[in-house]
């Protein structure tokens, strides 16, 4: 077996690591894992092609010197390598805007939209919401995890390689990663509860959202919620992140509208043995959605 082979077979934590250590062969595995799926979301930026590998190539530089720095992710490589190159692609139209004709700015506007910020305020508010705090507080493997099975809806065999898992190891993280991540929605209300009875309502809610409770503790939270309208709103906030942590985890990282990131195809195969083959058709491995810091 020859190196670049037993790169091939490696995790993305792996060949962080390695990276980390001084290698530069493992970072040539990450790029051809990741590439594909890094053009289809600056081409979400950017209204030319050359544009849009510009600010690939770009942001894979700034990841590999983040790395080599020591930072940068130690499991999350696609999260973190999209959140640089949403900010360098969004850098580079800006600089753009500022250089050509007024005439011309529509043509920019239509790539991250009018106005003087390239992400919508509502975004903004979001970013700052329980959710991304709950999301941001969660390890980076749950995190990880959370990107391909929600967002990228990839199986728990694709992305047993890429996490270094069995696919049953993968759907047990999974299985904690999510409720990690309702218990960390609820934990951001209960700073200030209403009552002693909302904080022993409030732990009991992830379960009652999803049917777990016995009878005796699922009346108990029902009459609670029959005289407090502030539970009541809880409970209906964690229904949606129940149900729809895709919308709510893509654009803590990518930026972009649910109506975009349905026309983005991030997901694929990524076999231990068939990581680069995979990648090199756009569908690459690994990262989380979770890494925050940019290079």
């Amino acid at each position: 077996m020859t190196i670049a082979n037993a790169w091939d077979l490696s995790s993305d934590a792996e060949l962080i690591t390695a990276v980390r250590g001084g290698e530069s062969e493992p970072f040539g595995v990450l790029y051809e894992r990741h590439v594909g799926a890094a053009r289809a979301v600056a081409r979400q930026y950017s209204n030319r092609a050359a544009d849009a590998d510009d600010a690939v190539s770009d942001a894979f530089s700034r990841v590999l010197s983040a790395i080599q720095r020591g930072g940068g992710p130690d499991v999350a490589f696609r999260a973190y390598l999209f959140t640089v190159l949403r900010r360098v692609a969004m850098e580079r139209t800006e600089a753009s805007k500022r250089t050509v004709a007024s005439d011309d700015v529509e043509m920019f506007e239509a790539a991250v939209g009018p106005g003087e910020s390239t992400e919508a305020p509502t975004l903004a508010g979001f970013e700052r919401g329980v959710v991304s705090k709950a999301y941001s507080s969660l390890p980076e493997r749950w995190q990880a995890v959370l990107w391909y099975t929600e967002v990228e809806e990839l199986s728990a065999a694709q992305i047993a390689p890429i996490l270094g898992l069995t696919a049953n190891g993968v759907a047990a993280l999974a299985y904690r990663a999510r409720e990690g991540l309702r218990q960390a929605y609820l934990q951001q209300h209960l700073a200030a509860p209403e009552s002693e009875a909302c904080t022993i309502v409030n732990k009991k809610l992830g379960a009652y959202v999803r049917g777990g409770l016995a009878k005796r503790e699922t009346a108990l939270v029902e009459g609670h919620l029959d005289e407090c309208g502030t539970c009541r709103a809880l409970v209906l906030e964690l229904g949606d992140v129940n149900h729809g942590m895709r919308v709510v985890i893509a654009p803590l990282v990518l930026g972009l509208s649910a109506a975009v990131l349905h026309g983005i195809g991030f997901g694929g195969a990524a076999g231990a043995a068939g990581a680069t083959a995979a990648a090199s058709a756009g569908a690459g491995a690994a990262g989380s959605a979770g890494a925050t810091g940019t290079a």
